[in-house]
This record gives C-alpha cells, structure tokens and sequence, in this order.
C-alpha cells in the first residue's frame, strides 16, 4: 500500500504528535518547528500535518510534491486565503470534534450569568445573606449563527433546557433544526428578539465583522453575546462603543480579532465582559491524531477525506 511522506509541523509538542500518529502504526513521519526545519523536510513530502505552517514555503520548488494539508484546528481561514497554496493542494480540517467542549462552556457562561453566580460570591465574601430571584434558561431565546457541528450540538442542549432556539446559517440546510431560521442577510431581524446570541460562525470575507454596530443595537439591551466562532466575526470597535453606551447585559468571548489579546486592550477591565483565552474548543493531541489517522487511511485508499474545505466558501 502506498506510503507517503509525512511531515508534522508545529512549533510546539511536535514530537508528541508524531509519537500519537506512530503508534497507529503509521510510518514514513517527518517532523519540524521551525521554518528552516520544515523547508529542510519538504522535498518529497506529500502530506503535511501541520498548525501555523509557514504557508510561503509551498511556492518554492520544495514543496511540488505535496498533495494535501491537514489542519489540526477546526478554523482555516489562514490557510484558505494565503495565495501560496496552489490549488491542486487539498485542504482538510478537523470536524466533529468540538462540539461538546464549545457547547459546555457556552452552556456554563450561559448558566454563571443567569444565577448571578458572581454576586453570590462576592456577597460569600463579606458574608452577606442576601437572598433573590436568579434567572432561568428555560422559555429564554437564543440564537446560534452558524449551524454546523458546534452550532447544532450547541442546539440540542438548548433543547434540553427548553428553550426557543433561533438559527442562522449561510446554506439555511439545517434550517429544520431550530425554531425560526434567518439567512446571511437577515442579521438585524435575527437578533432583534434574542436573551443570548452566540457566534460559531466561520470567518469569511461574508462574515467578517458580521456583527457590527448596526446589529448590536439591534439586539435587546439587556441581551447577552458569546463569541466561540472567530474573532473577527465582531467589529470590536463597535462593541466597545456600544458597551460603553451601556447597551448589552453581558459578552462573553473566547476569541478575538488580534489573539493574544493586547495587555492595552479595554476588553480586560470592562465590567460586563468575560475574557478567555481561546480554551473553548482545545484540539488535543490524541484527538487531532486519531482524526488523522483516520482521514490518512481514506487518502492512501483513494476515498473521499472529511472535513474537506472549499476554498470557495472560505471554510
């Protein structure tokens, strides 16, 4: 059976995930972290493995060779919009694997803002007994754009809570799975009703800065936004103007349009915003393995790979 050239690169743990893949029996492995390393490996590389791959290296002559570039993260666009990889060279990313992570820590923000989980160790501190009524998810409204994997697993346990689930999507197929669906161009009216809007979009140049002044304010005052798609996807100058109006009860983001966030940046000391360092969705070395190892499997036999990304949506 046909054996190709792997080169696995990142700048950090590199080893480690050539150890995983090792151990399903694969071999023929190459690995590098840096830019000189991987240049040095390339010649006669077919498949490449890779997070933050220097992207240039695919126009020189090293890299005729290779066919395909497997991401080991869920989001692309670095890679969809660099004009180095030629267009022979597939694309895949990891799917079906985020989910439940992203979906859980949605869920447990959603939760810590409802019951006013701060309040009560603040008042915990000064040992303060001071009883009143924390909200709840049920009959609450919520709104998922992006209807892919994370989207829908983040549906479902909406469902679960009872509440009513609105939708937006680019294709508008999973359309079925939730209460009221709006397309791209249906931001405003989207929003207009929601207690929680959460991003899971992908970013493209269609859904870049999607979320902007305009839809902000279209959204209820005392709404909640979280962000566990791309940074981008919000105009954060906007927001913070918006915030600064006081508009909007809460926001919650994961990512961001520059990461690591700036030291300087306003969102650190806002009051009503919560920070993560993008943890939501973690892609573990066994995980990005077995995804691997698997999608190797259906190369080398000539079968349709998963999460084959089409350049021409961005995603």
């Amino acid at each position: 059976m046909h054996s190709p050239k792997i080169l696995v690169y990142r700048p950090d743990e590199v080893e480690y995930y050539k150890e995983i893949i090792e151990k399903q029996g694969i071999t023929n492995i190459y690995t590098a972290s840096t830019l000189e390393e991987a240049k040095s490996q390339l010649p006669t590389t077919e498949v490449i493995l890779c997070w933050q791959f220097p992207l240039e290296l695919l126009e020189t002559p090293e890299a005729s060779s290779v066919k395909w570039i497997q991401s080991m993260g869920a989001g692309v666009d670095d890679l969809v919009k660099h004009p180095s990889i030629p267009n022979d060279i597939q694309i895949t990313r990891i799917v079906d694997q985020f989910g439940t992570p992203i979906s859980e820590f949605v869920f447990g923000y959603m939760l810590y803002l409802a019951n006013d989980i701060a309040r009560t160790r603040e008042e915990q501190a000064k040992r303060q007994w001071t009883p009143f009524h924390a909200q709840l998810l049920s009959g609450k409204k919520i709104g998922v754009a992006g209807l892919g994997s994370v989207g829908l697993e983040i549906v479902r346990k909406a469902r679960a809570f009872d509440m009513e689930v609105f939708g937006l999507s680019m294709s508008g197929a999973k359309a079925d799975r939730v209460d009221h669906h709006f397309g791209p161009d249906q931001w405003k009216s989207f929003v207009q009703e929601l207690d929680y809007l959460v991003l899971t979009l992908p970013l493209t140049e269609q859904t870049r800065w999607s979320v902007n002044r305009e839809v902000l304010l279209s959204m209820k005052p005392d709404a909640t936004l979280i962000n566990v798609g791309r940074g981008a996807l919000v105009k954060e100058s906007d927001l913070i103007e918006i915030l600064q109006e006081g508009h909007l009860k809460a926001v919650v983001l994961d990512v961001f349009e520059k990461e690591p966030l700036p030291i300087q940046h306003p969102f650190w000391t806002m009051p009503n915003v919560l920070v993560t360092p993008h943890l939501s969705g973690p892609s573990t070395p066994e995980g990005v393995g077995q995804f691997f190892v698997q999608n190797l499997q259906k190369y080398v036999e000539g079968k349709p790979l998963q999460g084959v990304v089409r350049r021409e949506f961005g995603y």
